[in-house]
């Protein structure tokens, strides 16, 4: 997923858009609360499954789960831009 998203917002950059621009220093801001120096996968992850050690695999459980967390979060922040006319597409 992680590598389908990063061409989303390569193609939508280099076509004028914003991309995902802004959306890790979202994460931060509104959801972790703190500094970190993991990307927005990493940060997605640290939301979604904060007791993760990030080296044991995933359940399949676990993966739905980060999944679900990764849309229901992208849907927010989208939503969000569109509201304040910031559509980063």
């Amino acid at each position: 997923m992680t590598c389908f998203l990063d061409g989303y917002d390569y193609a939508a950059r280099r076509s004028g858009g914003r991309g995902l621009e802004g959306f890790r220093d979202w994460l931060l801001a509104d959801h972790l609360r703190r500094q970190s120096s993991f990307g927005w996968s990493g940060l997605i992850a640290q939301i979604a499954l904060p007791e993760w050690d990030f080296v044991t695999d995933l359940t399949p459980e676990q993966e739905t789960h980060l999944l679900d967390v990764l849309f229901d979060l992208l849907d927010r922040y989208f939503a969000e831009c569109e509201a304040s006319a910031e559509l980063p597409l």
